[in-house]
């Protein structure tokens, strides 16, 4: 989870290759209006200069120019307005499928690494790690085997297994702490909670190095966390569900004791089980009872349809430090199921697309940049067609002639 997306920046990085084009292209034409003519010289032999090109093929090669900036800026116009038609906070899961499952291992598979920098590519290290954040009170499962290169298993005995706080610059030391593995047939495991631990008010990254050995080698493998010692709020009552601002929106009281921005993640799946949005929060809140309002956006409910009802899930948050290290304080995470919604239909949900100040502003640029593009190419063959636009509407949905 990070900060709010911002749509323009791809867009905008399109839109400054075709700015681009144009300084050439207004150039070219300059330079053909006005064109100095060659000063007298007193005859002399020398080599013939190459013809100059015909008008017809000049005019061929500034019309290509012409086109394919007519065509970047339809393109930037056309791939903005449909990728800004949700709001920020409420996204299609297709649009983010790295954050549609926050609670699964992480997978790895790296050759055996060995101190001093070798690594042993015979011999594969398989590892888990159950997560990457830890929320006061949380622990993480860390699991680790061996395969030799024909994908076969290698006994692997795990000797040492160390977490440490990791610190900078003047700070003190952290202490140092032995996480127990045990062999689970084939795999070792082990499981760290903070809390537990002398390193129960550390805040920041904590490692662990684990060393072990197999296929007659020894080798080592890292695994980071990032714990938070304290909790900035807590969740206080059930959720709530209404229709409200064009949006269907999942309300989520929080007892908040910093105040702060506050980030907040919930996946939304449709009553298939299938991921369909990833709602947002991204807002200040103030000390004391408060909401979260995860939303999706009716715009997106129409365009999806999917099948009602709909169930939060996997909910995630913190609160922002910014300029801080660590940048974030975790907020207990909701796992699993949160809550299931009892709206059964659309009806009452708009199907209106999302407006703002930004959207249209925007849209205003890029839609001056696309008839720049298009009144230039009019100019130099006024007879020729223009390119089909990539899209027929503009942002207030009227139809483009």
């Amino acid at each position: 989870m990070e900060r709010r997306w911002r749509w323009p920046a791809a867009a905008g990085v399109a839109a400054c290759i075709g700015l681009g084009l144009m300084v050439l292209v207004d150039r070219g034409e300059a330079g053909s209006d006005a064109a100095p003519s060659a000063p007298a010289t007193p005859s002399a032999p020398s080599i013939a200069a190459p013809p100059a090109a015909p008008p017809q093929a000049e005019q061929a090669a500034r019309r290509r120019q012409l086109v394919e900036q007519v065509r970047l800026t339809d393109h930037t116009y056309c791939s903005y307005l449909a990728h800004s038609r949700y709001p920020h906070e409420s996204r299609p899961a297709g649009h983010h499928p790295d954050q549609l499952y926050p609670n699964q291992p992480l997978l790895e598979t790296n050759p055996m690494r060995a101190e001093g920098g070798d690594s042993h590519p015979e011999i594969q290290l398989q590892s888990a790690q159950s997560r990457v954040y830890l929320a006061a009170g949380e622990e993480g499962r860390f699991s680790l085997r061996a395969l030799d290169a024909g994908g076969q298993p290698l006994p692997l005995v795990v000797t040492r297994a160390l977490a440490q706080g990791m610190t900078y610059g003047q700070s003190r030391a952290a202490p140092r702490v032995a996480v127990p593995f045990a062999d689970e047939g084939g795999a070792w495991s082990g499981t760290f909670a903070p809390a537990q631990t002398a390193l129960a008010g550390f805040h920041g990254t904590i490692r662990l190095e684990v060393r072990y050995q197999a296929g007659g080698r020894e080798g080592f493998v890292l695994f980071d966390v990032i714990y938070s010692p304290q909790s900035p709020a807590s969740w206080s009552a059930a959720p709530r569900e209404a229709i409200d601002g064009g949006a269907l929106q999942f309300a989520l009281p929080l007892d908040v004791r910093l105040p702060g921005r506050y980030v907040v993640t919930g996946r939304v799946d449709d009553a298939d089980g299938r991921p369909f949005a990833l709602a947002t929060f991204n807002e200040v809140l103030g000390q004391g009872a408060q909401q979260v309002l995860l939303r999706v956006h009716g715009k997106l409910l129409h365009d999806g349809a999917p099948r009602l009802p709909l169930l939060l899930r996997d909910v995630e948050g913190y609160l922002l430090r910014e300029n801080l290290d660590p940048d974030r304080l975790l907020l207990p995470r909701l796992e699993g199921k949160v809550f299931a919604s009892r709206t059964r239909s659309l009806d009452g949900v708009p199907d209106t697309e999302w407006q703002s100040e930004e959207r249209s502003r925007y849209l205003a640029e890029y839609a001056k940049d696309r008839a720049a593009a298009r009144a230039r190419l009019a100019r130099v063959d006024p007879q020729a067609p223009l390119p089909p636009a990539d899209c027929r509407a503009d942002a207030q949905g009227r139809t483009d002639q």
